[in-house]
């Protein structure tokens, strides 16, 4: 079908990205250090002990400005160092050291928003959008056709996906749903579409928003963008691994 064009990972929830060239995933489990830590605002009604709803936590819908942010993870020591072009670069431990991570986000938000408060790392899993542990999948194809609707280049960075394939056709990814696919070690299960939110609007380098992608997307009479999957057998996944239907 296609082949692993780029791995990605999102050490912290909304709060940057970091491009790998491998990754050993895990039978029912998220993304190797993929959303492990999580900011949860004054509002969030989680005592972090278990998955709660994106609505809890500190997020570019919101907070646009966090879209705008790179990080990096040392897997050594737990370590992950946040650049952003506005402010300054931060390198912490989340598990240590969150009041760092907390005043350095919140000088990213507007401040008609609530505080963020508190950083939650949830056992056993990633803060991801979905009540399942999931990984997410993209297709370079379904980017590039979105571009051509806009007129103009776009960021595929904007939809924070883990694994972006080339080689499908545009909008092929939905057919997928269902399905499971076998991509270098593992095996995944695509469960449902990906619907989008606001935090696609903001560049990722600026973090300011500036494209209407959820109106692009309705010209196709829904707002999604990418599949979610389960890792039903775990296993290596490196790029240029093939990608098959099983």
């Amino acid at each position: 079908m296609g082949e692993v064009a780029e791995i990605w990972r999102h050490p912290i929830k909304s709060h940057g990205r970091e491009k790998i060239d491998r990754v050993d995933l895990q039978t029912g489990a998220t993304m190797p250090w993929d959303r492990v830590w999580a900011v949860a605002h004054a509002n969030a009604k989680t005592d972090g002990a278990t998955w709660a709803p994106c609505a809890n936590f500190a997020r570019g819908s919101q907070r646009p400005g966090l879209m705008g942010t790179h990080a990096k993870v040392d897997e050594a020591t737990g370590r992950v160092t946040l650049s952003h072009k506005d402010m300054p670069e931060l390198s912490l431990n989340p598990d240590t050291e969150g009041h760092k991570l907390i005043e350095w986000s919140n000088k990213l938000a507007p401040k008609d928003l609530p505080k963020a408060t508190r950083v939650i790392r949830v056992p056993g899993r990633g803060s991801t959008d979905t009540d399942y542990p999931s990984i997410s999948i993209g297709n370079l194809a379904t980017h590039r056709a979105i571009e051509q609707k806009l007129g103009h280049e776009l960021s595929h960075l904007r939809w924070r996906i883990n694994f972006w394939i080339e080689g499908l056709s545009a909008w092929e990814e939905f057919d997928l749903v269902g399905k499971t696919l076998k991509i270098g070690g593992a095996e995944i299960s695509i469960r449902e579409r990906i619907v989008r939110c606001k935090a696609t609007m903001a560049n990722t380098d600026t973090g300011v928003r500036d494209v209407d992608t959820l109106a692009a997307l309705r010209q196709w009479d829904h707002q999604d963008m990418g599949v979610y999957g389960f890792v039903s057998k775990g296993g290596m996944i490196s790029n240029a691994d093939s990608v098959e239907v099983i």
